[in-house]
């Protein structure tokens, strides 16, 4: 489903096939996402600089697919309860009295939507966010609102390996975060649910040569 240079560049996992699903649900989300990945590129700052709350590498993501009509998605849910007393003649009652209740249940948020693909950029995250996010596609497909889902991520031992080699021991140097590696047992266990999930992970291949 993806063209070779993707697939020398990045690693990938996928559940329920998700790369012919999203080709054949959703061609134009499809094709937004070769385009993205294929012109995204490292840079050594990426490796060497620290963590901080939203590193550039998912803000540069995140902005290329605004640029393409991606937009930040959020699932309610309004509940509205009534109940119906029926009225007892023997009180002289004779209409019936209804309560109506109303909640508001706010979350399940997705970094980025379009038509029926939720796509996530983790790249260096807290490894929780992964629970999230799986959680958060599960609700979205089960209610039919996507079809299928991305997550764009890292791969931690190559990463690693890089970091160290360019002078930066201390970054990815916890397990605790968002990877490739913590991400696949999660797929396999079904996290997800029923929504084909399709895994991108960035690795040393997709640094920019000088």
């Amino acid at each position: 489903m993806l063209p070779r240079s993707l697939l020398q560049r990045y690693a990938f996992a996928e559940s329920r096939n998700a790369a012919a699903v999203l080709q054949a649900s959703n061609p134009g989300a499809f094709d937004d996402v070769v385009a993205v990945l294929s012109d995204f590129k490292l840079v050594p700052t990426d490796i060497t600089e620290p963590g901080r709350n939203k590193s550039p590498v998912a803000a540069r993501l995140d902005l290329a697919f605004r640029e393409l009509g991606w937009r930040e998605g959020q699932y309610e849910v309004h509940v509205t309860s009534k109940l119906v007393r029926q009225p007892w003649s023997g009180a002289g009652e004779r209409r019936r009295s209804e309560t109506v209740t109303e909640a508001l249940s706010e979350g399940y948020k997705v970094d980025n939507l379009k038509a029926r693909v939720a796509l996530d950029g983790e790249w260096n995250a807290k490894d929780g966010n992964l629970s999230r996010d799986l959680a958060s596609y599960r609700v979205f497909y089960e209610q039919a609102i996507i079809d299928c889902a991305v997550m764009v991520t890292r791969t931690h031992n190559e990463m690693r390996e890089l970091a160290i080699c360019m002078g930066a021991e201390t970054k990815f140097g916890t397990t605790t975060t968002t990877n490739l590696e913590k991400l696949v047992p999660m797929m396999q266990r079904g996290d997800a649910g029923g929504c084909p999930l399709l895994a991108v992970a960035i690795t040393p291949r997709c640094l920019a040569k000088r």
